[in-house]
């Protein structure tokens, strides 16, 4: 069985040789080790080792986004002004929007060291701002898929894996927008307010989602920002509210063309997992063991396997920090509960990857910990 067959025999809950084993964001495909820029942490000798393994040996699932004739806008609003600037070593971005009579703004800092952008001021910083933005027209455009990259990316792969769609859903849309701490207090003491801010997200995102599903039927999707809904940051009655209710029409559209919606979402998944399911969910991620979250994953499988495969259950963290042999256990036991029992297929999965311009040692052993104990899983 090749990697392709097994990744979407693991999606229907067909009988595989063993389970998958992917390193997540790491595919070996779109690290580029040989780019010479201060940004790209994968120019690291450090990193090559780890990116010829998940070449080589793992069942690779890279992402792309959804694409269209034209370039319609990424988010459902329109920056009146973008500016870039290097100070320190690190590059700024700075994002404008004006809402009526308010002038929003967003500060951006990416570290050449460090795989990741940080959010230094938010676009919204309190209710006022959400009204305003709230108030914005959608942008309009003709909405035209173009699967070019997606079909480009799956000839590359060939057998060795396959594309998933990635995408932040209306909750992941309009919870960054503010601080953290803000964005619970608005979602919990103004749901009038966040609701139109979740449906101008929906009313922009579901005409792609179903375009694009209906270019690209059958594939594995990525439906990206339910945890922003669950506890501690918001009570179960509130993810109903604010992810079953405006996810599932999105799932249901990719359902329709033949696809597997799969949901990412860290954390504590207990509370919501009924929701999950009922939303029409075919695949679940990272799945979190205590004390990160708090169900385990035997729980999972032996509850909801019949009706999602399930990928995870390794921490990033426990890939960094823990020693080979510890870290092997925890394997092992990843591998014995996401296959026990009748379900639809696992793939052993880290939460994460590492984002530091150096992969040590110890990261890259573990890395190799997984695919040959996975390797040998019966």
């Amino acid at each position: 069985m090749n990697r392709r067959e097994r990744l979407m025999a693991t999606l229907r809950g067909d009988p595989v040789d063993r389970p998958g084993v992917c390193f997540y964001e790491i595919n070996g495909l779109d690290e580029r080790p040989d780019w010479d820029d201060q940004f790209n942490v994968y120019s690291d000798p450090s990193w090559l080792p780890a990116i010829e393994l998940a070449r080589d040996r793992t069942d690779r699932i890279p992402m792309r986004p959804m694409a269209f004739k034209g370039a319609p806008p990424s988010t459902p609003h329109v920056f009146a002004k973008v500016e870039s600037w290097m100070e320190g070593g690190s590059r700024f971005t700075r994002r404008t929007i004006q809402a009526g009579a308010r002038e929003l703004t967003s500060l951006e800092r990416r570290d050449p060291g460090v795989n990741t952008t940080w959010t230094l001021e938010p676009l919204l910083k309190g209710p006022e701002d959400a009204e305003a933005y709230a108030a914005l027209p959608i942008p309009q455009f003709e909405i035209e898929a173009d699967p070019t990259r997606v079909l480009a990316t799956e000839a590359q792969l060939g057998d060795t894996g396959i594309v998933m769609l990635n995408f932040a859903d209306p909750i992941c849309m309009v919870a960054p927008l503010f601080e953290l701490g803000e964005y619970t207090v608005v979602a919990r003491t103004e749901p009038a307010l966040f609701h139109r801010m979740l449906e101008r997200a929906l009313e922009f995102l579901l005409p792609l989602v179903e375009a694009t599903s209906a270019a690209l039927p059958g594939r594995l999707w990525r439906v990206v920002g339910p945890e922003y809904a669950t506890s501690p940051f918001l009570p179960p009655s509130l993810f109903r509210e604010y992810v079953v209710r405006y996810d599932t029409p999105i799932v249901q559209a990719i359902l329709r063309h033949g696809g597997y919606p799969r949901v990412h979402c860290h954390g504590r998944l207990k509370d919501v997992l009924d929701d999950i399911v009922g939303m029409g969910t075919m695949g679940l991620d990272p799945v979190e063991p205590p004390p990160q979250g708090d169900v385990e994953l035997a729980y999972v499988r032996e509850r909801y396997g019949k009706q999602m495969a399930l990928f995870g259950n390794i921490e990033a963290s426990d890939i960094e920090n823990l020693p080979t042999p510890q870290f092997a256990k925890k394997v092992e036991r990843a591998l014995r509960e996401g296959t026990q029992g009748e379900g639809r297929g696992f793939v052993l999965l880290p939460s994460a990857c590492p984002y530091g311009r150096k992969l040590t040692d110890l990261a890259l052993a573990n890395y190799r910990t997984m695919v040959e104990l996975t390797e040998k899983w019966a």
